[in-house]
């Protein structure tokens, strides 16, 4: 039997997988509990924004994916929040700035996720609002150990707090230093504001449930928090990495009309499956893209990671990424030509431009393919986030990949305990760019849950962490499984590959022609052949390549088997 990092977590009750484990604790004991999928995927977020706070905040965003076995159908929930009404490209070229930065306030937009996991409790959850938060709370108050990812993120954070952002420093400096791994750390301010919006909760709800939910959206998006979040920005200039110092330009109007939606997913079949993705205001079509390209190909021929297989993904990855570049953006602004980007035969025409030598050009379909230049920029964090999945008995599945409102890049609010986001760093100034930032407008995100179905039940969820490479490598996962037979934690555990060919999503975008960057168990036989095909190798850190995380679900034997990549140490499934 090969051998796996983790066993196959295998059960017929109830599943869930997180970044974390103390979240994925949380939300198993909510299932058997008697709740429900989606109250265990609220209270896992819930959790991971404070255990995982330099990868997510309560403030951020979150594209997550439902199976609902009563609807028998696949629903996406858009929980990316719009830039504000005052942000324009006049505004920010007549302060001087090439890009909107990535930090400060300048880039917040609204906070799409809060809002999101209301809806899907409210539409879906059976639990009240105060169980759900109440595993948070307990956290913030009584704290958990501080585990070495974190402790090390806040170590570099630390004269950044200590010189500028007071606010942050009083949380997560105690004493002055950067917490050492073990140390308990707790977050009062945070328990403070959710103990409150507990009350308001329990108040309104002696009307009903409902009542309670629509109580507490009023008091993030109407109420105390709002206002304190808005009050902040405007009482305090942050400074940003241009080195200018600004308010926010996000207002209460702003705040107070926003709410997430539901949406249909966007999906095509592959191998006898549909899967599913959220739509173009997220990456996710991309992976989708991918599979039409590659279901042209005889992958198992090739051979599990050999040099001719990886070399297939890589050149069809940057024949995807090039149309996300040029077409992916809100659709309620711009016009994104789906389905014929989703096409057989558009994948068609696609594989036939790969060749077996890499391709220096970037080639959007439709367009004149342009030569890439190196651009040097190379920042030392580019965005992170976490993930979540749950599936119960009855076949319910929810897949999330909540992100936004990094410790990183804004100050926390005072009294609140998190900081607002800064997701309109994917936006451009260029007004001819896609992706152009318009008021109103909602950036398109990495963030990019997946889902499948075969024949309209339930088959699998799977996801993770990694900006613009999580739908390079959740994609090597999902073929692991699908065609080289491998069980859950076999395909999360086996080495990966992905390129930075094309323009990123985070500040300052920068673009590596040519780059594939490869796990060190590829054998270096592979390297090498992949490297006189033209690519440019780089060698990652030794199990570096994401935290994919992964359920697959059995409608006819009721089966569950989870796994998580054991990559950073901290992400867990469970189940019984």
């Amino acid at each position: 039997m090969t051998f796996t990092t983790r066993p196959v977590i295998q059960g017929t009750n109830g599943m869930v997988t997180s970044t974390h484990y103390q979240a994925t604790i949380e939300g198993l004991r909510i299932l058997q509990e008697g709740g429900n999928v989606f109250d265990a995927g609220a209270t896992m977020w819930f959790c991971l924004s404070l255990l995982k706070p330099h990868l997510i905040g309560v403030a951020g965003e979150s594209p997550i994916l439902i199976y609902h076995n009563d609807e028998e159908k696949v629903v996406s929930v858009n929980g990316q929040g719009p830039a504000p009404i005052g942000a324009t490209i006049d505004w920010f070229k007549e302060q001087g700035y090439p890009m909107i930065p990535e930090d400060g306030f300048t880039p917040a937009c609204v906070p799409g996720a809060f809002d999101a996991w209301l809806t899907v409790l409210e539409e879906y959850g059976s639990m009240s609002l105060d169980r759900v938060l109440d595993p948070a709370i307990r956290i913030a108050s009584d704290g958990f150990p501080m585990f070495p990812t974190l402790a090390a993120f806040l170590g570099r954070l630390q004269p950044k707090y200590l010189d500028e952002w007071p606010t942050s420093a009083s949380i997560y400096l105690p004493g002055g230093k950067a917490p050492v791994v073990g140390q308990i750390l707790n977050n009062p301010d945070w328990a403070r504001t959710f103990k409150n919006v507990r009350k308001t909760y329990l108040s309104a709800a002696k009307t009903g449930r409902d009542a309670g939910i629509d109580a507490v959206r009023n008091y993030f998006y109407n109420g105390p928090i709002a206002h304190a979040m808005v009050k902040f920005m405007q009482d305090f200039k942050c400074k940003d990495v241009y080195g200018k110092e600004h308010h926010g330009l996000l207002t209460l109007d702003d705040m107070s009309g926003y709410r997430a939606t539901f949406e249909k997913s966007v999906y095509v079949d592959y191998d006898g499956v549909d899967v599913h993705k959220c739509g173009p205001w997220t990456q996710g079509p991309v992976f989708l893209q991918q599979l039409r390209i590659l279901e042209r190909y005889d992958l198992q021929s090739m051979g599990h990671n050999s040099a001719m297989y990886l070399h297939t993904l890589m050149e069809t990855a940057k024949l995807a990424f090039a149309d996300r570049e040029h077409y992916y953006a809100d659709p309620e602004f711009e016009d994104v030509p789906l389905d014929w980007l989703l096409s057989k035969e558009y994948a068609a025409e696609r594989a036939k431009l790969i060749e077996p030598e890499a391709s220096k050009l970037h080639r959007p379909g439709g367009v004149e393919p342009v030569m890439l230049a190196e651009s040097g920029q190379k920042p030392w964090f580019e965005g992170d986030t976490v993930h979540l999945e749950a599936v119960d008995k009855y076949g319910n599945m929810i897949s999330a990949t909540p992100s936004g409102g990094w410790l990183r890049t804004s100050p926390l609010i005072p009294g609140l305990g998190f900081p607002t986001n800064t997701r309109a760093q994917f936006l451009h100034l260029d007004p001819n760019h896609v992706e152009a930032l318009k008021p109103g407008k909602r950036p398109s995100t990495t963030l990019t849950p997946s889902l499948v179905t075969k024949d309209g039940a339930p088959y699998m969820v799977f996801g993770t962490p990694g900006g613009d490479k999580q739908d390079q490598w959740t994609l090597q996962f999902f073929l692991n499984y699908k065609l080289f037979d491998m069980n859950v934690q076999e395909a999360l555990d086996a080495p990966t590959v992905h390129t930075s060919h094309f323009p990123a999503s985070f500040w300052p975008h920068p673009v590596r022609p040519l780059e594939v960057s490869i796990e060190p168990r590829i054998p270096m036989g592979v390297v090498e052949e992949l490297g006189r095909r033209g690519h440019k190798m780089k060698i990652s850190k030794p199990w570096s390549h994401g935290r994919c995380l992964a359920i697959r679900y059995n409608p006819v034997t009721g089966l569950m088997s989870g796994g998580a990549s054991p990559r950073t140490g901290e992400p867990y499934a469970l189940g019984w």
